[in-house]
């Protein structure tokens, strides 16, 4: 299994942001979180990425402890969080070559037009963040993510700020992405995006878990 949180729980002084989960993710499997905010869901994904210590439990990737300071994570974990960061004084472009220069991708700047043009942001390469609508900076997150190597996407509401046929364009990638083996891990608003890619779904609610089964079954009795 790619990635293995077992018995994982977040507590902030006084207040538990997440009781006791149990989640996997294999390779080329897609698992979706879904919520309204406050559920659980952004924390649980900070900790499946490293980004955050449980106070209860473990979390291994690919049979060994998660730790995104670990050079193996580094390398091959790409994570879209919850809010846009970028370096103001760079391109769309140079934002992307950074990325992949960084992760020692051979051809970077093939590898940057081709991410450009899959996310239509070729028209943008040389735009600073500033000028650019708040669906082409959520557009560069998920660039920053594609224009490296990677065998699990960790994606924190990737669909926000994306109008419906981006949204649609996000669903056919992620399915690429399975179908290359990486293994994802989504948390989403839009049931059907989690409809469209997910292989299984997990409904939280104040941080636990209500409801875990096919994103079919999930939603079917989440939204009755």
């Amino acid at each position: 299994m790619l990635l293995q949180l077992h018995q994982v729980s977040r507590r902030y002084a006084a207040r538990t942001a997440l009781h006791p989960v149990d989640l996997a993710v294999g390779a080329g499997e897609c698992v979706a979180l879904l919520g309204h905010n406050g559920s659980g869901k952004s924390t649980l994904l900070r900790i499946a990425a490293g980004r955050d210590v449980p106070t209860t439990g473990s979390v291994r990737f690919d049979g060994a402890p998660m730790d995104e300071n670990d050079r193996r994570v580094r390398a091959r974990v790409a994570v879209v969080g919850d809010t846009a960061a970028h370096y103001p004084d760079l391109t769309v472009r140079e934002h992307l070559a950074l990325v992949a220069v960084a992760h020692g991708v051979d051809d970077p700047l093939e590898w940057v037009d081709r991410v450009l043009a899959t996310l239509r942001l070729s028209e943008h390469a040389e735009a600073l963040p500033g000028s650019l609508s708040s669906g082409q900076l959520q557009a560069l997150q998920l660039g920053a993510a594609l224009v490296r190597p990677r065998d699990l996407l960790v994606l924190d509401e990737p669909e926000q700020r994306l109008d419906p046929g981006a949204r649609a364009r996000l669903a056919e990638l992620l399915r690429g992405e399975l179908a290359d083996g990486v293994g994802v891990l989504l948390a989403t608003h839009h049931t059907e995006l989690a409809l469209a890619v997910a292989d299984r779904a997990v409904l939280l609610d104040e941080g636990r878990v209500l409801l875990s089964g096919t994103p079919d079954e999930v939603v079917a009795k989440a939204f009755l």
